[in-house]
């Protein structure tokens, strides 16, 4: 029987480098994980060949083909995704020719996508968005970050910068960001949001804070995320209270967007998503239709979890990759939209 064509698939990020064998139907074997965090542009390069190259020998000890790679990186990106214009958690890679950097080290067709985009592409292609008209998909984690699916398109904006939900406004001179806007949804609605919350109580003593002050050593310091999420799971009032409002700013934020897409279907994904599920989703829900446009002419939209967990990003950017490798010219990204 011969092989099939699989693509390699790579998630990096500012703290974790994963890569696995990605099949048509997104399916993944193979993961590996590199042990440390690479910094350096050019250690990263070298991580990551490093991976390729074994998953490259596992694919072919089982007969088949690696045709591409795709990268979902942690940055922000041209809107050819030829070059990273910025990434605040990778030292090294401002401005720089990354795909091309990386095409010529692995010898192969190379496609790298945002990584939230490349989450939500992989939620359309394989995940709880497969072929919705118009997704949005939502990723929460440390920040927040978005994608949008329009028939069978991923867009990605003139100058390859849409889908940055969490720079919504939704507080005027609101809160600072380090975008240096003020009152962006970030900064309600993302793991930091949700530890300076939860940091700032417990040095108040303000409320129930004694479980997650005894949780924390009585050091409001060493309070972090999934510390919260697990009193949360487990019933205490505060930290429930905290993802119940984080939750609610998260579909505030997307409702505005709803009024600008009008999406088939909104997915929440990322990290914190994963590891809270309905404690964030059900809030976000329930203010996203309390904020629904239109009300009694706009179809109700559905607001789900996303179905691909931590996957989302490296099953997408496979995906991309595998379509890239069909075209007369593979480095080219296919089916891009911008404006």
């Amino acid at each position: 029987m011969p092989g099939k064509r699989v693509t390699i698939g790579v998630d990096l990020g500012g703290t974790k480098l994963v890569a696995a064998v990605v099949d048509g139907d997104g399916r993944l074997s193979s993961l590996q994980r590199w042990p440390a965090r690479v910094a350096p542009y050019d250690e990263a390069l070298d991580a990551i060949s490093e991976l390729v190259a074994r998953l490259r020998r596992v694919a072919q000890d089982g007969g088949d083909e690696v045709v591409a790679v795709g990268v979902a990186a942690a940055a922000f990106l041209t809107a050819d995704r030829a070059r990273v214009r910025q990434a605040t958690n990778l030292v090294g890679f401002r401005d720089r020719p990354f795909r091309a950097d990386l095409s010529e080290r692995l010898g192969l067709p190379v496609v790298i996508e945002n990584d939230a985009d490349a989450a939500a592409w992989g939620e359309y292609a394989h995940g709880a968005g497969k072929n919705e008209r118009c997704l949005v998909m939502a990723t929460v984690g440390t920040g927040i970050g978005g994608g949008i699916v329009v028939d069978g398109r991923l867009i990605t904006g003139g100058a390859g910068l849409a889908g940055e939900f969490g720079h919504v406004q939704v507080v005027t001179d609101g809160l600072e960001c380090g975008c240096g806007a003020r009152g962006c949804l970030e900064q309600y609605a993302s793991g930091t949001a949700l530890v300076r919350f939860a940091r700032a109580a417990a040095a108040d003593h303000a409320g129930d804070t004694g479980p997650l002050l005894a949780r924390a050593g009585g050091d409001p310091e060493r309070i972090d995320g999934p510390m919260i999420t697990a009193l949360a799971r487990e019933g205490d009032p505060l930290a429930r209270r905290a993802l119940a409002d984080l939750g609610r700013w998260v579909g505030l934020g997307l409702a505005q967007v709803a009024t600008v897409l009008d999406p088939s279907v909104v997915l929440i994904g990322g990290g914190l998503t994963d590891a809270a599920g309905d404690l964030v989703v059900d809030p976000a829900r329930a203010a996203f239709g309390s904020c629904a446009s239109l009300p009694g002419v706009r179809p109700v939209v559905p607001v789900r979890r996303a179905g691909l967990g931590n996957a989302a990003g490296l099953v997408g950017a496979a995906s991309l990759a595998s379509r890239a490798a069909k075209r007369t010219k593979p480095h080219e990204p296919e089916m891009v939209t911008r404006w």
